[in-house]
């Protein structure tokens, strides 16, 4: 093995995760270089970082490692090694500020993702990181990393190489998923890459399509059970889309919901439309005298029902239900919408699946590929929007990071 600066690391995919296991490396003294197929790096850090870029979660950190579920035990050792308050004290040392908000996500003070990237790539290029743009990665040839550029295609010798390609959702930015195929062509075990944090498909008909989508559903929970029984709720906001729905509500479930779907053809969740009103209370409003007033009026006096919730109801009950009081208010704490697909993983704000970790060893690297390390999206792992994403990306990278050294050292 080579060891200081005679070592070189090859690092393919400039997002967050090959970009910390470039500064790991960077500052462990060794030669490093970053492969990208995109003209600039962190195209879908930078797209994420648009609506407000939420870095992290202030919940405890028990909390927040249950919300990688499946794969909460290979993600909890590397997250412990590099938690959202380890995170936030490294964004600090950027010289960016955070602020945890209302619902305890972090942001940084300025919401967007632009000045933490910028600060990130000046001092890695002050620590000798060098950037190779417009490198699409096509495997290896005789032990060199090939890459297609402007100029042909080029050989790369590398003493270790991080692969950190992203997942499949978002290609425009670079996650194209097309690295799934070079691996299995060197037997490397990958779960099918799947949408995840995705909005899901329904038949709306054409009026309500029409009026609707766009619009906004606030305050509703929404409850999805699975073939056991068990319910899993969560409370937020969902949009209504011309497809069917979307938003961080039903991204939240996204995952049970898409796996119902796989295996039973479609999934049914259940909105409450007034989680602040008990049955009894919704019952007792609707049956009191409507007088000259429509259904429509009736449901925004008694209960504040009305807009997109209301042609929502005209949409999934029939007249009969709609003139039944205890029909109606069944629906209004449970309404099922039957979902029938999701929709593609190139729309998810992430994706499921990839490099399973049976693959790799406690460092991250591929058990059958030496000198081979994986991090970040690519990996067999998923989680909901709130700042789990980017952490475990981040941490992952790190971790790679701290591999290749000590391989590199072994």
């Amino acid at each position: 093995m080579l060891d200081g600066p005679s070592a070189s690391v090859a690092i393919v995919g400039a997002g967050p995760a090959g970009l910390m296991a470039a500064e790991v490396l960077s500052q462990a003294g060794i030669k490093v270089s970053v492969y990208d197929a995109m003209p600039s790096a962190g195209r879908k850090f930078l797209m994420a970082g648009k609506g407000g870029m939420n870095i992290t979660h202030a919940e405890a950190f028990d909390t927040f490692v249950s919300r990688y579920a499946a794969r909460r035990a290979e993600l909890e050792p590397i997250l412990k090694a590099f938690t959202p308050d380890d995170l936030r004290a490294w964004i600090n040392q950027l010289g960016i500020d955070t602020f945890v908000g209302s619902s305890g996500r972090v942001f940084p003070t300025e919401m967007k993702a632009a000045p933490l990237l910028r600060a990130w790539l000046h001092r890695l290029r002050s620590d000798g990181v060098q950037f190779k743009m417009r490198h699409r990665w096509l495997g290896w040839a005789d032990g060199a990393l090939r890459f297609a550029t402007p100029d042909g295609e080029r050989l790369i010798q590398a003493d270790a190489t991080v692969l950190a390609l992203g997942g499949g959702s978002w290609p425009q930015l670079g996650s194209t998923g097309a690295w799934t195929e070079i691996l299995a062509e060197r037997g490397i075990g990958l779960s099918p890459l799947r949408p995840a944090n995705c909005g899901f498909e329904t038949r709306w008909s054409d009026v309500f399509r029409q009026r609707c989508a766009g619009q906004p559903l606030k305050s509703v929970v929404a409850t999805f059970r699975n073939e056991s029984g068990e319910a899993f709720s969560q409370q937020g906001e969902l949009t209504v889309a011309d497809y069917g729905l979307e938003g961080g509500l039903i991204y939240a479930l996204s995952a049970l919901l898409r796996d119902a779907i796989a295996s039973a053809g479609s999934a049914t969740l259940w909105l409450d439309l007034l989680p602040d009103r008990s049955p009894e209370n919704i019952v007792e409003r609707l049956a009191k005298p409507r007088g000259k007033d429509s259904l429509s009026n009736h449901l925004r006096k008694r209960l504040g029902i009305d807009g997109v919730k209301t042609l929502l109801l005209r949409e999934l009950l029939t007249v009969d239900e709609m003139n039944d009081p205890a029909q109606l208010a069944a629906a209004l704490k449970a309404l099922p919408i039957q979902l029938r697909s999701p929709r593609p993983i190139a729309e998810a704000i992430s994706s499921a699946g990839g490099v399973e970790f049976a693959e790799l060893d406690q460092n991250l690297m591929l058990s059958k590929l030496p000198g081979a390390f994986c991090a970040g999206e690519m990996l067999d792992w998923e989680a909901p929007t709130g700042g789990y994403l980017l952490t475990a990306c981040f941490a992952s990278g790190r971790s790679t990071g701290i591999g290749v050294v000590e391989w590199l050292r072994a």
